[in-house]
């Protein structure tokens, strides 16, 4: 199964920032340019993967497993979990219609200074059942 490999997505922690209404003082949360920038590269790298390898969007209510291997940029502790959300928006209505039909497989993880990245292997729910 060939993965789709994607830069290291933003933590939640550098993903979002609050923006203050200057006249209204209302608080709104607001994807930061890190962010921004991860969900445009993220969208075209997996349009390319899914071109390649025939992966054709599911109908609305299919589970889609997504299966991920991180490789850190370093020893330093870093949390996977806390970068899901920001994944499955950037794939959302790439990769499959709406990511609530997602379901997360982390699989492993390890340093790999040279090139950090997160490799993904995308499943149907009902494909990987019945094997």
């Amino acid at each position: 199964m060939q993965r789709l490999i994607l830069p290291l997505p933003p933590s939640v922690n550098h993903a979002y920032r609050t923006y203050v209404h200057p006249q209204t003082g209302q608080r709104i949360r607001v994807l930061t340019s890190k962010a921004q920038k991860f969900r445009r590269d993220a969208a075209y790298l997996a349009l390319r993967w899914r071109q390649e390898t025939g992966w054709t969007m599911p109908q609305p209510g299919t589970k889609v497993v997504l299966r991920l291997w991180y490789f850190w940029p370093s020893r330093r502790r870093m949390d996977t979990h806390n970068r899901e959300k920001v994944l499955l928006d950037a794939l959302e209505g790439v990769l499959y219609p709406e990511d609530r039909w997602v379901l997360i497989q982390e699989m492993d993880f390890e340093v790999d200074r040279k090139r950090p990245r997160l490799e993904i292997e995308v499943l149907l729910h009902r494909d990987l059942c019945a094997t």
